[in-house]
């Protein structure tokens, strides 16, 4: 029978859960880390929180442990890439706190707006100051959301429940998404900052979100807007936030997370319009019940039947398998990436095409792979675990065709991409089951190694074009290594895959575009094989 320890407080209905599936079960948490360390090699599965750090000794300790789930979001307090290595499924739970975070974001909102956090320290305090308290009416004005992934969605929803505009910005959600939502897609954050009213933050921390609301942003709202963020604390540039509240050009500030955590000093609290909490988006009851109880059905779904669900990190293939599958999965990942840097997001259908051979093997993970290399070209967080969950969250339908023969190869993969640029497809092959070759984009036959630096380049198939990119690439000290040319078969175009020893400047890239007959530019990199 298997055994999970639960190290962290929550909800007594996980016990029920893995009790009523069969599974022991010891809830012992608070433990100090000694305790720990003496008890940890005796579980199967073991089910934290924020409390508990599973790393280093502890994590050692814990021998023959399974599967570690996360009742949360967050996987920090985890070693990841240390479970990955053992074969210890690491799991959280991304949709229980959904719905509490939106509505923390709204109940922001609506507070800001009225100032009722001030008209109910006033009123307390014994004055009766009704003129002091302006507010600004909500409907029919024009909302801002950053990111409509799970929580962003909500918040939209609602949002439009108040009868706001709704604009959106986040590039991986297609035009037809968009529509789908009821949302106006923008284009950049400086498009969505000068158009709202009001404008709440819903993405990730990651390095290309780190102060993505600084003074240039701020500047660009709005006069009198409001700013909420419940997301994460660095997405948001405190010191600029106060200088545009003090000034009053932000009306009002509404935040639940901070740089630094726990936050017990900081300018912002000064600030008599700037209402803050202590990250409490998932502080309901049932968000916490639901976290319990979803990460003990994982655990014991993982435990029982073998099942994966919302996991973090790759599970184990066996050893033949992966012997097997490693090259596919690894060309399936280039044909990714490439068209991820041969086309920008905004993506609505992504079709993966197996034909020969390869259509009789395990297709999954390289369906997985082939979305990872995708969306790991502008989304930091996805792996191959979490890339389909990813792209159905933005809306993008993912299919699978297959097919025993291929016309030309004993074995094809084939990426199909549909998006707001239209349709990108690009194929590839495996040589004598070790050897991963690209060897069409779009319409064009073009054989080409995916690895290295390289430019993607369409033309009109015109004399000149070959003679021109090497010059201005000559101009630029920029050597060529190789260069493979592909001709549609209309004729009339033709495309470039031209590999490069040192990356060009965006300055090279806009002045090879601006050749005659040549129609799209762009740098695509990939790692050596």
């Amino acid at each position: 029978m298997p055994k999970v320890w639960i190290a962290d407080k929550m909800s007594e209905r996980a016990v029920e859960v893995f009790k009523l599936r069969g599974i022991e079960v010891d809830y012992k948490p608070g433990l100090s880390l000694e305790e720990q360390i003496a008890i940890a090699g005796d579980y199967d599965g073991i089910a934290v929180r924020s409390s508990t750090t599973l790393k280093g000794e502890l994590l050692d300790a814990a021998e023959r442990v399974k599967v570690i789930g996360r009742a949360g979001i967050g996987v920090d307090n985890i070693d990841v890439e240390t479970c990955s290595r053992r074969g210890a499924v690491v799991m959280n739970t991304p949709f229980g706190n959904t719905i509490t975070t939106a509505e923390l974001a709204i109940a922001h909102l609506l507070a800001a707006s009225r100032q009722i956090s001030l008209a109910n320290a006033s009123t307390k305090a014994g004055k009766w100051e009704k003129s002091r308290f302006m507010g600004m009416e909500l409907t029919g004005k024009r909302a801002g959301v950053i990111g409509a992934g799970n929580i962003g969605a909500i918040v939209c929803d609602r949002l439009k429940g108040l009868h706001m505009r709704v604009f959106v910005y986040d590039p991986f959600i297609s035009n037809e998404r968009a529509d789908a939502m009821g949302v106006t897609k923008v284009d950049s954050v400086e498009e969505l900052a000068e158009q709202v009213d009001v404008l709440t933050i819903h993405v990730p921390l990651l390095d290309a979100t780190r102060n993505l609301i600084d003074a240039n942003i701020l500047a660009r709202m709005r006069p009198g807007s409001i700013l909420v963020n419940c997301a994460r604390g660095g997405i948001v540039d405190e010191k600029a936030l106060f200088e545009a509240v003090k000034s009053g050009h932000i009306r009002a500030a509404a935040l639940d997370v901070y740089e630094k955590e726990p936050s017990r000093e900081n300018p912002l609290f000064e600030l008599e319009n700037v209402n803050c909490t202590p990250h409490i988006g998932a502080s309901t009851g049932e968000a916490q019940e639901n976290v319990a109880v979803q990460i003990a059905e994982q655990m014991a779904d993982f435990l029982l039947l073998g099942t994966v669900s919302n996991a973090v990190n790759m599970p184990s293939l066996s050893e033949e398998e992966y012997r097997l599958l490693a090259p596919y999965i690894q060309l399936s990942s280039r044909l990714g990436q490439f068209v991820g840097q041969a086309m920008r997001p905004g993506y609505s259908q992504v079709t993966v095409h197996f034909e020969g051979h390869v259509s009789g093997l395990n297709r999954a993970p390289m369906i997985n792979a082939a979305l990872q290399g995708l969306l790991s070209q502008s989304m930091e967080e996805v792996n191959a675990v979490n890339a389909h969950m990813l792209a159905k969250e933005r809306g993008i339908e993912v299919c699978e065709v297959s097919r025993e023969k291929s016309d030309h190869f004993n074995n094809l993969i084939r990426v199909d991409v549909t998006g707001d640029e239209g349709c990108r497809t690009v194929s590839g092959t495996v040589f004598d089951g070790i050897r991963p070759r690209l060897v069409s984009v779009d319409t064009c036959e073009i054989e080409m190694v995916p690895a290295g630096r390289m430019l993607f380049i369409e033309n009109r198939d015109k004399p000149g074009v070959v003679a021109a990119i090497g010059a201005m690439l000559a101009k630029a000290d920029i050597n060529i290594a190789d260069f493979r040319l592909g001709r549609n078969p209309d004729k009339e175009s033709a495309i470039a895959l031209v590999t490069v020893d040192s990356e060009p400047g965006d300055d090279v890239l806009q002045e090879l575009g601006e050749l005659p007959n040549i129609t799209t530019v762009r740098y695509i990199g990939l790692a050596e094989l």
